[in-house]
């Protein structure tokens, strides 16, 4: 059984060689994920097999979907369902928490 509070801080961290820094919270049928993207940094275009809601907390950037490309600060919010392509470039550190549901099988 997982605590019912906990710390981000709490939480290992994994950093890739770009410097981004994740931090992840894994439920039975979703995750956050607590993730640090340094400036210049650029996502190339993907998808996941699942749904993602992302919640920009500090920082910003440019999120590319098949609806163009748009601005994005703290307080915005990404939704992107199983499938859908997205990529981004990080103008500033960003910071963002995933939510990562289950795939439907």
């Amino acid at each position: 059984m997982s605590d019912h509070l906990t710390a981000w801080d709490d939480r290992t961290e994994s950093v890739a060689g770009n410097g981004v820094a994740k931090r992840a919270i894994p439920g039975a049928g979703a995750s956050l994920v607590r993730v640090v993207v340094p400036a210049g940094i650029s996502a190339p275009a993907h998808s996941h097999d699942h749904e993602q809601f992302v919640q920009v907390l500090a920082g910003s950037g440019v999120l590319e979907t098949e609806q163009g490309r748009k601005p994005f600060s703290a307080g915005s919010v990404f939704h992107f369902p199983a499938g859908a392509w997205h990529a981004a470039e990080f103008e500033t550190e960003t910071v963002l928490i995933e939510t990562n549901l289950a795939a439907q099988v």
